[in-house]
């Protein structure tokens, strides 16, 4: 199941390689910045969302097994 995190970390992640691209169309250094910033912003959120889903699937693997 995907969580808050990793979904919101994707949507962050596209909108800022989206960001980054209309900066290069039209030649905004300051544009290309802040869409790579919000593109590795949108990285980190989803990589937390996905340790958040790895531990939760290792605590119900654990719980199982119980």
């Amino acid at each position: 199941m995907i969580n808050k995190d990793q979904v919101v970390g994707k949507i962050k992640d596209l909108a800022g390689e989206a960001q980054a691209g209309i900066g290069k169309a039209i030649n905004s250094p300051e544009q290309i910045a802040k869409g790579k910033a919000l593109e590795a912003e949108g990285e980190l959120q989803k990589a937390k969302g996905d340790v958040k889903q790895a531990a939760k699937e290792t605590l119900d693997e654990v719980k199982k097994s119980i």
